[in-house]
């Protein structure tokens, strides 16, 4: 099947009309979105819908981009001295702007620490408070977390050193058995030494007593 080819013109249908308006503002921002990042080119879109919504996409700053825009179009009518001094002028204006942004960044910043605060609406304090709440859930969320593997690393040492103290122990019962069952064999050599000397002692005392008994003449002992 060959695609038929779509005639461009207005589309009288108001909902397909919308429709159309709604997907192809969706592909033009993606493939400039696609441009800028394959290209590093600077991008802005703007874009008005029928009903007058403002649209736009722009790789970076769109008042930048708007500057840098309008100096160009000055360029071909202005002389040299005339580019260089709107040159400085853009450059002013941007510096202006980064301060500005610094600023605003550095009060809201100041904002969330709780400081000045009294220039605030009720909107505006409610939508500050929202944003805290927001950060604090996920600081307490990345506490959390920290806590369970902290703990969960805690016992896991723990049960490795019951696994090393039980095994310290069993050496040690076992050292104690060894040293036990030798002092017993030695015990068991010392006695019958013990036993061995005094039967030889006996023995030659009753050689002398018989020898004397030999020598006076007297009868023999039984």
């Amino acid at each position: 099947m060959v695609r038929q080819k779509i005639q461009i013109k207005k589309i009288d249908n108001l909902t397909a009309r919308q429709v159309t308006f709604s997907k192809r503002r969706r592909g033009l921002f993606k493939k400039a979105q696609e441009l800028s990042t394959l290209c590093d080119a600077d991008i802005g879109l703007i874009v008005f819908s029928a009903t007058g919504k403002l649209f736009e996409y722009s790789s970076s700053s769109m008042m930048q981009l708007i500057e840098k825009h309008k100096v160009h179009s000055e360029r071909d009518m202005d002389s040299p001295d005339q580019l260089q001094f709107s040159n400085l002028q853009s450059e002013k204006k941007n510096c202006g702007m980064l301060c500005r942004e610094f600023a605003e960044k550095n009060r809201e910043l100041r904002q969330l620490n709780g400081e000045e605060l009294q220039g605030l609406g009720l909107e505006e304090l409610m939508k500050l408070e929202k944003i805290v709440e927001g950060g604090i859930s996920r600081v307490m969320k990345i506490k959390g977390d920290k806590f369970r593997r902290e703990i969960s690393s805690l016992k896991k040492k723990e049960a490795q050193l019951l696994e090393e103290n039980s095994q310290l122990k069993q050496q040690s019962e076992a050292r104690l058995n060894e040293v036990e069952g030798h002092n017993a064999i030695e015990g068991g050599h010392s006695a019958d030494s013990i036993t061995t000397n005094r039967s030889l002692v006996n023995s030659h005392h009753d050689y002398i007593d018989s020898d004397t008994s030999l020598k006076l003449g007297l009868p023999f002992p039984y």
